[in-house]
């Protein structure tokens, strides 16, 4: 036996690599010094003690990162690490530092590290881009996988345009996006800025490991996915039962309210995108609102849209006793420029409040500004329940029919409409406010 252990290690040494190499595995780090790595931006001091990488926060300094010399696209990272209980830090991951972009700001995504009593580990966010683009609102089972004081085990999958994060062997986020195929890894020690009681935290890394080569995407763990491909369907969505409202290219699932046609006028389909024009009030320049041709009752939707300065519109359901186009409305609006945002009652008007009713009071709203996308989501249960979200925050949940949803309606604008919201089964609309508002990657499923 020891003879055949002998002429294993002999046999490694000829090849020239370690026996974690032999298994596809590629260590990153190699327990004596930063050999492979760099920091940039901030002055975070980052070390070896006792065969780790230790970060340890300075005053008056920027986001700090200490990044791979080389750059990944398709891998599985995975890494332990022990995290002070109110200290800030992340993975990042495919991403960039570029003279052009924000003098050499670091940015791409991260892998959250929060052992704050939000727990979002392991969410992803897109440093200095997007922000949040998996918040664990998304995957509440997920946040108690973090063991605060003890050493947690991160991995992360990059294959295609998909990834994936798992914390201590929990599945926590899956985004589908392409904005950047490849960048390098790096560790955040995040800035404290002249805090005098956080300096000297510290965030301990070890077991740091990549693999780039006969790696297949993992089975879906059945978690939420965020696609941020333009009007496109997931394998996950499609075998969840979504299907595009909006291809890309025909609106033929939309017809107006007035009619069993698409509008003539007043809409456009163009670069993958559907947009309500602004009419600026002129009656003869307006498409007017627009429905599905189909009807449902207790649904999914998921869509992206994009707000013009001060613009008005909204996504209107539970449409059928009282007009084609009154119901209940997930509002869009430009909270910081439509007047309408201070009227109504304690913000019941603002962006994803349940229109006139009930406010988005949920903080913090990730809200992206004009001419940035926003993701819209709207579940109806068949029990009533409701639920607003925007960009993987959860705002509103209320019941349609209920005493308070009655009490609601009766000092609202509403009051006069017999049982208003409450049909069984009817259209989704989209709405035509007079204001430029585009929208895409429209989709819905029925539960």
């Amino acid at each position: 036996m020891k003879k055949i252990l002998y002429l294993i290690f002999i046999s490694f040494l000829i090849g020239g690599c370690s026996p974690v190499e032999s298994t596809g595995w590629i260590d990153l780090f190699n327990g004596r010094d930063l050999s492979g790595w760099k920091q940039l931006n901030g002055e975070a001091r980052y070390e070896v003690i006792d065969g780790m990488i230790v970060g340890t926060t300075v005053m008056n300094t920027p986001n700090s990162f200490l990044c791979t010399e080389k750059n990944y696209s398709d891998f599985i990272f995975e890494v332990d690490l022990l995290v002070e209980d109110n200290m800030n830090s992340g993975i990042q991951i495919r991403s960039e530092s570029k003279s052009d972009y924000m003098n050499g700001r670091v940015h791409g995504y991260q892998c959250e590290v929060d052992p704050s009593e939000r727990a979002w580990s392991a969410g992803i966010y897109d440093e200095a881009r997007r922000g949040w683009l998996y918040p664990l609102d998304l995957n509440p089972d997920a946040r108690s996988a973090f063991k605060l004081g003890e050493w947690n085990h991160y991995r992360v999958e990059c294959i295609g345009n998909s990834i994936k994060t798992w914390l201590n062997e929990v599945p926590v986020a899956h985004i589908i996006d392409d904005m950047t195929p490849e960048g390098f890894i790096a560790l955040q020690v995040h800035s404290i800025g002249n805090n005098k009681e956080r300096e000297g935290q510290q965030i301990k890394w070890k077991n740091i490991r990549i693999k780039t080569e006969n790696i297949t995407p993992s089975p879906s763990e059945g978690i939420y996915v965020v696609n941020l491909l333009p009007n496109d369907l997931s394998d996950t969505e499609k075998a969840r039962g979504f299907e595009l409202l909006f291809d890309g290219k025909s609106a033929d699932k939309f017809i107006s309210t007035r009619g069993d046609a698409f509008p003539s006028q007043g809409w456009e389909v163009k670069d993958g995108v559907l947009t309500v024009l602004g009419s600026g009030g002129d009656p003869s320049k307006k498409g007017g609102d627009i429905i599905t041709r189909k009807e449902y009752g207790a649904f999914e939707l998921k869509f992206d849209f994009n707000f013009t300065e001060g613009a008005n519109s909204g996504i209107k359901y539970g449409i059928g006793n009282n007009g084609p186009s009154l119901g209940l409305e997930y509002q869009i609006l430009d909270d910081e420029k439509h007047p309408d945002a201070k009227n109504g009652v304690v913000g019941n008007r603002k962006l994803a409040s349940l229109y006139d009713l009930i406010p988005s009071e949920t903080e913090p709203r990730f809200v992206n500004g004009p001419g940035s996308w926003n993701r819209g989501r709207i579940i109806v249960e068949a029990d009533g329940t409701v639920q607003h979200w925007l960009n993987g925050r959860k705002l509103i949940e209320y019941k349609r029919g209920n005493n308070i949803y009655r009490a609601l309606i009766a000092r609202s604008k509403y009051v006069g409409y017999e049982g208003f919201g409450l049909s069984e089964k009817g259209p989704v609309l989209i709405q035509d406010h007079n204001d430029t508002v585009h929208f895409r990657s429209i989709k819905i499923r029925e539960l």
